[in-house]
């Protein structure tokens, strides 16, 4: 039986470049990357499973950084 629908992650230009940059970079640590790309699999719609099977982490870490993600906007949000 399926869980709950993770919450939507929307990423305006910006943010997508940069964590696009992130990613392409040579010069960063891997998780890095892949919180990066945790991140942007999540605003194309995939939801915990699918990222944590594509990029071979666990469905937690997949979980994890969805979350962190949505909790920095959420904070940056409210200091506006």
């Amino acid at each position: 039986m399926p869980g709950p629908k993770p919450l939507a992650i929307s990423l305006n230009d910006v943010e997508r470049q940069g964590l696009e940059l992130l990613v392409s970079s040579l010069y960063y640590r891997t998780a890095k990357v892949i919180r990066a790309r945790i991140v942007l699999l999540a605003a194309i719609g995939k939801n915990n499973r699918e990222i944590a099977n594509e990029l071979d982490v666990s469905l937690d870490t997949a979980r994890l950084w969805r979350q962190r993600w949505l909790d920095l906007a959420a904070r940056f949000l409210w200091t506006i």
